[in-house]
């Protein structure tokens, strides 16, 4: 009996102390980042000198206060994706780089440090700034099990606190719907998330639509850490879920253009590709009438110079023919 009251008090520290500890999904080399991004976040001066530096977890959270002010993995204007098609550009990354930005940096900081459970945590419950909140939920989309995505984020999906994730501003959204697109899409602005596999999307799906259901019926947000609006949380339902996403694919398709991301921009990739044609087509004879010109202004110059140096030589002949005569009469 005394070995049993020495063992049980134990047994709760070992469990939390384990619980604590978060595992790694995935590429634990790469935390499941694009390889172009990741090579751009290796490369800058910004991660290699300046968070360098930083060696605590404290220290990291309030250099996310001070520079973070969008989600997107680039700086804007420094990713140029125009005219690439298929696999040179856009959501796939393969294709030219640019200014990998500050929130990416700070977000594969945060992996060099591997946070604990209640690290992460203090991430999504800050209450200092929107965008240290996101990066934890951006962590956890990137290094967790697919399996455990929704026990993350359930008590954050009616969530109303505000937030702006497009560089340069211009797409206000809040928290919930955050991590609800999270959840349900696979690419975030000009990159991927991880793939969820399909039988564990189909029960995130489920559990959203079962949750919504709850929501509305009881007219009062789910349990969360800012509370929010009930308005926001019940009027979230399937058909606003599909309205965020074809809000989101519009908002892509108007910044990167239309990417081989789904079969259905298929036809636009070929139009892409004749048009692309048709380019080379038009510089090809472009160049061809160039150089017939230039070949014209040569032979014309040629024949301008066979004509100077004609005259030159019967000039002098004619000299010539003068100087003999007049030493004859002589």
């Amino acid at each position: 009996m005394a070995e049993t009251e020495e063992y049980n008090p134990q047994k709760p520290m070992k469990t939390s102390k384990q619980h604590n500890i978060l595992p790694i999904w995935g590429n634990e080399q790469t935390m499941n980042l694009n390889p172009l991004i990741l090579a751009n976040i290796q490369g800058s001066s910004y991660f290699k000198v300046h968070l360098f530096k930083l060696k605590t977890y404290h220290e990291v959270v309030d250099e996310i206060y001070y520079q973070v002010k969008h989600l997107e993995p680039w700086e804007r204007g420094s990713r140029k994706t125009a005219g690439q098609t298929g696999m040179c550009g856009g959501v796939r990354g393969v294709g030219a780089g640019g200014i990998v930005s500050t929130a990416f940096c700070l977000l594969y900081k945060l992996y060099t440090l591997r946070l604990t459970r209640k690290q992460v945590n203090g991430l999504l419950q800050h209450t200092d700034s929107p965008y240290i909140r996101a990066l934890g939920f951006m962590y956890i989309r990137y290094t967790q099990p697919p399996a455990d995505l929704f026990d993350w984020y359930v008590d954050y999906l009616d969530d109303e606190e505000e937030i702006d994730p497009r560089a340069g501003g211009g797409g206000p959204t809040t928290i919930g719907a955050l991590v609800r697109q999270m959840l349900i899409k696979l690419d975030w602005f000009s990159t991927l998330f991880p793939r969820i596999p399909v039988p564990i999307q189909k029960q995130i799906e489920q559990k959203l639509a079962e949750h919504n259901r709850t929501v509305s019926a009881a007219s009062k947000p789910a349990a969360n850490f800012r509370g929010g609006s009930s308005a926001g949380a019940a009027s979230y339902s399937s058909g606003r879920m599909e309205s965020d996403r074809r809000e989101h694919d519009d908002r892509d398709r108007r910044d990167y253009g239309d990417m081989d991301r789904y079969a259905k921009d298929r036809p636009a990739k070929r139009d892409d590709k004749e048009r692309e044609r048709n380019r080379d087509r038009d510089r090809d004879r472009q160049r061809e009438k160039d150089r017939r010109e230039r070949d014209r202004d040569r032979d014309r110059d040629r024949d301008r110079d066979r004509r100077d140096r004609y005259r030159d030589r019967s000039r002098d002949r004619h000299s010539q023919r003068s100087r003999s005569r007049d030493r004859r009469h002589r």
